[in-house]
């Protein structure tokens, strides 16, 4: 292991050495792997452009956030600048296997790509892959294997998606609501226990490693972190099945209802995720985490729910009409 993470720093240490032009383009394209840059994005797509691929994209990243989390604390791995912290051009909180930039992006962008079927728009998307990949080990924020890592999750989770839409999503269409809400609610709880399987496997951290500094704050982020995945899976599933069911809004209509939908939930968005953040508190840990589930599964309730319903209530949305109902005699 001492030989893979000599590796990862001497391949910061080279990039940084060779390519200083780069620094301030890869800072800034290492923002767009940020949960802020998808908590404002996400819902646009999917409230004003089109229906289906924001919440298609909404739903593999939240799984995929989840995924990342729990393979983080669960593995404890490094990063480079906790080590030589002279590498840190940027920083973290978290554990650095994998890199959660390198698994959203893949599945953001090549997911995208995929459904666009454009070849200019692969191209995009795998340029888009690699210079995430690459600055993210440019700023020295993860090692090699940390990103190779990320992209292979990144992977499993869209063959496992593209698996699933090809034998089972029309089967799954047309199961009644609550199975349906049922499997919204089984799939995060499902990962979750696994997670608590593996912290207990993992046990306590070695307070022994040369990061032992940065182990105190890693824990808690990553706690953290887990919570928020879960509960945002979760208000997801749960929005997305009630949504189809009892709202069915579209996403098209005149640019000026685009544009107040948009600002209208992204309000709402703001209100729970910063001003919930500012009420609740982050201590004690008891108390602190279960009110973070309890503001992120409102947001994700609000995003694919109540923020549509409350458009089509003011006029900002039009609604598709219920299937009838049909009597076989």
């Amino acid at each position: 292991m001492e030989a893979i993470l000599d590796m990862g720093l001497e391949a910061s240490a080279w990039l940084q050495a060779n390519y200083p032009q780069l620094e301030q383009f890869l800072r800034i394209l290492s923002q767009i792997g940020q949960f802020e840059f998808y908590l404002a994005v996400l819902p646009f797509i999917y409230w004003s452009i089109n229906k289906q691929l924001g919440l298609t994209v909404t739903y593999l990243l939240a799984i995929a956030d989840l995924t990342s989390a729990t393979f983080k604390h669960a593995l404890r791995g490094p990063r480079p600048y906790w080590l030589e912290p002279t590498l840190g051009l940027s920083s973290e909180e978290s554990y650095g296997l994998p890199s959660g930039h390198a698994q959203t992006v893949t599945v953001a962008y090549i997911y995208l790509a995929a459904w666009a079927r454009q070849r200019w728009i692969w191209l995009l998307a795998v340029l888009m892959v690699f210079f995430m990949i690459l600055s993210r080990v440019y700023l020295g924020v993860h090692f090699v294997h940390d990103v190779i890592a990320g992209f292979l999750l990144g992977v499993f989770i869209l063959v496992a998606y593209f698996l699933w839409h090809h034998y089972a999503a029309e089967s799954f269409k047309k199961r009644i609501m609550g199975q349906k809400l049922l499997a919204a609610v089984v799939l995060p709880l499902a990962i979750g226990a696994l997670y608590l399987v593996a912290i207990l496997i993992a046990g306590a951290p070695d307070d022994q490693v040369a990061w032992a500094a940065e182990i105190s704050t890693a824990e808690r982020a990553s706690i953290d972190n887990v919570a928020t995945a879960v509960a945002t899976l979760l208000g997801l599933g749960i929005g997305f099945v009630l949504e189809s069911s009892r709202v069915r809004f579209l996403a098209d209509g005149p640019l000026w209802k685009r544009v107040a939908r948009y600002v209208v939930g992204i309000f709402g968005v703001l209100l729970i995720w910063r001003g919930l953040g500012l009420i609740f508190p982050r201590d004690p840990l008891w108390l602190a985490v279960p009110l973070r589930m309890v503001r992120y599964l409102l947001l994700g309730l609000w995003a694919a729910y109540y923020a549509p319903w409350l458009f089509v209530r003011l006029g900002l949305a039009d609604a598709r009409p219920s299937p009838p109902i049909e009597m076989k005699l």
